[in-house]
C-alpha cells in the first residue's frame, strides 16, 4: 500500500512539474507569403476601384441623357 501511495505522489509532482513548464512557442507566420498576399490584395482593389469608377461614370452619363419623368400621384386605396 505504500508503494501505491508513494507513486501516486511522485505522480503528483511530475504533473505539476510539467504543468509549470513554459509554453512552446507559437509557430511564426512566413512573412514572403504575407506580403505576397497584401500585394495581391492591393492589385485587387486598385482594378475593382477602377471598374466601379467606369460603371459610376457610365451609369451618370446614362441618366443624364434621359428625360426625367414627371411624378405620377398614388391613388388612395378604398
Amino acid at each position: 500500500m505504500k508503494k501505491v501511495i508513494a507513486t501516486l505522489i511522485a505522480g503528483l509532482f511530475a504533473s505539476a512539474a510539467f504543468a509549470q513548464a513554459p509554453a512552446a512557442p507559437a509557430p511564426v507566420a512566413k512573412t514572403a507569403v504575407t506580403k505576397e498576399v497584401a500585394k495581391t490584395d492591393v492589385k485587387e482593389h486598385k482594378a475593382m476601384a477602377k471598374t466601379h469608377a467606369k460603371t459610376g461614370k457610365a451609369h451618370a452619363k446614362a441618366e443624364a441623357a434621359t428625360p426625367a419623368t414627371p411624378a405620377v400621384p398614388a391613388t388612395p386605396a378604398k
